[in-house]
């Protein structure tokens, strides 16, 4: 491997390539420095193909040593252990990257290796895996021919920003991760705040601009002579004889409105030409038959669509599917919500917990907690196939990610809302855009729950279908025109812009444009869907549900923070057990307290109050006596505060014994009339009584 190094200035930042050093054995590898983050990454593939499958088998991981920030992994087990969630999902921005740019027709195991070896707090390893993935391929023997580069921009105060700190990205109002080649992007991956259309588009006209210079220094770079790729060639009598039959019925196929019965129209007619074809050509494989037949059934589809103008089902281009929404459809849960549209459905669950029911995240930026979570399931069922239910597989991480981003910022705070909140969607049914189906149906449970968002939120997942310079923008795709089109854009937000924004690119040729065009429909679909969403429900509910933990906060002294626990945390113990609640307790000195009993909830913040309080000179309270002495008797005014109430300030009248008027026990009305310079608090019945 010929060691280069090669460094790459983008705007205020120095990108530095190094190859040939480390991992050597690998088919391509490198490392990219950017200031003190480095991330090492390498690409391996197979040198035989796959003869037995139809898709490219690319495993893509990126991991995060601890290390890299000197840290030793928490937990019992101090070694790193199975990828979390950031990093799955750094894992499919960079397949999704590089996938479209591999030939058609690879089909050798290949896996992207991205490590961070080093991260310095400061400069996100992402943007460099993406770039290291690039070069490493680029580099080896591997058919990758054309570089990529990513960016990420943000916006603050309205100004755009490529590759922002982290501590930037903070206060953006945008979040676009954009991949794309010298001529061409690839991936899109966006989180905003009510961004307009204009505004997005000039995000993305930024990244393409700095993109383009970056693709041109790695065309510098020294290259392996690279692995050739053969097209599979069939057996022309074969091939013939599936095309007899197979045209027709594939123009027969595509024009069956309802999936299931189209599906079962192919599939039984496969089998039947296959069963036949096998036979007959019994030194052919089973796997190019199917081939054949697949290659037919995408060209009818997409006929059908550029050419004659008709989708499968019959809608116009820019027409939604039926959709019904409905809310409260689960007896017990605090907020859930039921959104159809056409034959995928999302069922969506709104739980809302305490301030101790918060994420913890650990990762190399360090640790922070995380108070609404989004859950996305895709059961087998959905698409009516037998699967078993083990792991949350990455792409159920990856649209609940999406989803999560398109509702967060219309979340109200947590000053104003400190409740945790946690959306699940399952997906009970699905022919397309199932993550934008749990934006919609989340939205509608976060009305239901009584959750104060600032609007309702709804997404739509556009498609894509060119040929030349002829092309056809279609709005709500289904699973179909997903599978046979050549992008895959979803967007999601409000009435006021776009929360979130995810495009996946499978040709060159896509223009600006197109991309206008396809915000411009996406817009105008998505006020379509707020409308029938309103229909259902347009603000909130004003009371949460009646099996909601009821919340009450307030703050006290940091220095208090002790006394409220206790020696083992004696107080805070017998608060939550006399009351049936729960208290959390922040470093700042905020006190929640939470309970399913408004009584219980009251009752604690009254002791709270009164345990963290100061007696004050001249207040009246009520003191319960403690203990008697023959100069006077004590009394607690407060939790854990006593006073001292001399024989003299008992009564008006003289006193002889202590004991006459009081005994331990007993409330009595105390006033308070001095604190000395030790603390020591003088009470007296006889001025209270005054």
């Amino acid at each position: 491997m010929e060691y280069f190094r090669k460094e790459i200035d983008v705007g205020e930042k120095k990108f530095i390539i190094e190859s040939g050093k480390v991992a050597k054995q690998a088919s391509g590898s490198c490392t990219v420095r950017v200031g003190d983050t480095v991330v090492l990454v390498t690409a391996v593939a197979l040198k035989e193909p796959k003869r037995d499958i139809d898709f490219m088998p690319l495993t893509v991981d990126y991991r995060e040593r601890t290390y890299a920030v000197g840290k030793i992994p928490g937990g019992f087990f101090k070694r790193e252990a199975r990828p979390r969630e950031k990093e799955i999902l750094v894992s499919r921005l960079i397949d999704r990257s590089i996938r479209p740019l591999f030939p058609e027709y690879w089909r050798n195991d290949t896996q992207i290796s991205a490590i961070v070896l080093s991260h310095d707090g400061e400069n996100d390893s992402e943007i460099a895996a993406i770039l290291g993935a690039s070069v490493a391929l680029y580099t080896s023997d591997l058919p990758f021919t054309t570089p990529i580069a990513s960016v990420r921009v943000g916006r603050i105060n309205g100004q755009l920003i490529v590759y922002p700190l982290i501590n930037e990205q903070e206060s953006s109002d945008l979040d676009l991760i954009v991949s794309g080649t010298e001529e061409a992007l690839t991936m899109v991956e966006a989180g905003a705040r009510e961004l307009l259309e204009a505004e997005m588009l000039e995000a993305l006209n930024l990244a393409r601009e700095t993109i383009r210079g970056i693709c041109l220094v790695q065309k510098t770079l020294p290259v392996k002579t690279r692995i050739v790729v053969e097209q599979p060639q069939y057996n022309p009598l074969l091939k013939a004889d599936i095309e007899a039959e197979a045209v027709s019925k594939a123009e027969a196929s595509v024009m069956i409105k309802e999936k299931g019965e189209r599906e079962f129209f192919w599939d039984s007619f496969k089998k039947d030409i296959s069963t036949r074809l096998i036979e007959k050509y019994p030194e052919e494989l089973s796997s190019d038959i199917d081939a054949i037949l697949e290659d037919i059934f995408y060209k009818k589809a997409r006929e059908l669509v550029l050419n004659k103008k008709v989708r499968t089902d019959g809608r116009d281009f820019k027409e939604i599917r039926p959709i019904t929404c409905e809310t409260d459809v689960l007896p017990r849960v605090h907020g859930s919500s039921l959104f159809t549209r056409g034959q995928t459905q999302a069922l969506v669950a709104v739980t809302l917990g305490t301030p101790g029911d918060m994420q913890i995240v650990d990762d190399i930026t360090g640790e922070y907690k995380d108070r609404f979570m989004l859950h996305y399931n895709f059961p087998g069922f959905a698409t009516g196939e037998p699967k078993s239910e083990r792991s949350t597989s990455r792409r159920e991480i990856g649209h609940g990610n999406l989803a999560k981003r398109a509702l967060s910022p219309l979340l109200p705070s947590e000053e104003d809302f400190s409740y945790t909140i946690r959306l699940v969607s399952d997906i009970l049914e699905s022919n397309g855009s199932s993550s934008m189906a749990s934006v919609c149906g989340g939205s509608l449970a976060l009305f239901n729950a009584g959750v104060p968002v600032k609007s309702s939120c709804a997404g739509v997942a556009m498609g894509l279908m060119k040929e030349g310079d002829n092309y056809v923008i279609l709005t709500d795709i289904a699973g179909m025109e997903d599978h046979l089109g050549d992008m895959d854009f979803k967007v999601a937000g409000t009435r006021k812009g776009i929360t979130a924004l995810q495009m996946d690119i499978k040709i060159f040729g896509l223009t600006t444009e197109i991309i206008a065009q396809a915000l411009e429909q996406a817009r105008h679909a998505r006020f379509f869907i707020l409308d029938m969403m309103d229909m259902a429900v347009s603000v909130p509910k004003n009371k949460l549900s009646d099996y909601a933990p009821r919340i009450i906060s307030l703050t006290i002294p940091q220095n208090k923070i002790g006394g409220l626990i206790g020696p083992g945390g004696k107080n805070i113990r017998k608060i939550q057990e006399d009351n049936n609640v729960k208290i959390d307790i922040e470093e700042t000195g905020r006190v929640f307290i939470s309970g399913t009993e408004p009584d219980g909830v009251e009752s604690a913040k009254e002791y709270v109050e009164c345990l963290v309080a100061e007696a004050e000179v001249g207040k009246i309270y009520k003191g319960k006596v403690t203990k008697i002495m023959a100069f006077g008797a004590f009394a607690e005014i407060l939790p854990g505060k006593e006073g001292l109430i001399h024989i003299s300030q008992l009564s008006t009248q003289h006193v002889k014994k202590v004991e006459d008027f009081l005994k331990e026990g007993d409330e009595v009305k105390v006033k308070v009339i001095e604190i000395d310079n030790q603390g020591r608090i003088n009470l007296s019945v006889k001025a209270a009584l005054e």
